[in-house]
């Protein structure tokens, strides 16, 4: 009597775009604007669209102190950095979109390097990435090698994200 109810069939092929660009967005805690950009800037290159966009995310200072285990949660490594106790190149950055390069050298300020945040982090059984050199005792890491198509996050369908944007 008024109109359908729920969701009868398939979502449309839009929906399904949509759905994925709404996770990618959620999954690395960025906004709209700050994706186009990226996708802008990633369709500029010359490799798979999907691929440097993935690269561009990965390269984010927040993201890559999540992957090397310092931080629990993304959202944890965004304010860590953010609130400034992460020094890049003996440089104390605290813009979490800040892009990583291979040879940066992140660590942890000195006045919180035996804080009880930390404390756990040798005993953890977390594997940090493979493009990614930790050393937890000393609350520091590096950026060993560029990223590659197999270190890319798998859960999301970059070709949904690309017919999204390339519309």
């Amino acid at each position: 009597m008024h109109g359908q109810k729920g969701s009868l069939g398939k979502p449309s092929e839009y929906a399904r775009q949509l759905r994925e660009k709404q996770k990618l967005k959620r999954l690395y805690g960025i906004t709209e604007r700050q994706l186009g950009n990226y996708f802008a800037e990633a369709a500029k290159k010359k490799e798979i669209t999907g691929n440097a966009l993935l690269k561009l995310l990965e390269a984010r200072l927040d993201n890559v102190v999540y992957r090397s285990g310092i931080a629990k949660t993304r959202a944890q490594a965004r304010q860590m950095v953010s609130h400034g106790l992460i020094k890049v190149n003996q440089r104390k950055v605290d813009v979490p979109s800040f892009q990583t390069k291979v040879g940066d050298k992140f660590e942890i300020i000195e006045r919180l390097k035996k804080s009880s945040l930390f404390a756990e982090l040798e005993k953890q059984k977390f594997a940090p990435a493979k493009w990614l050199k930790v050393d937890y005792k000393g609350l520091n890491c590096e950026v060993a090698r560029s990223l590659e198509a197999d270190d890319l996050e798998k859960a999301i369908q970059m070709s949904l994200v690309v017919e999204y944007y390339s519309k």
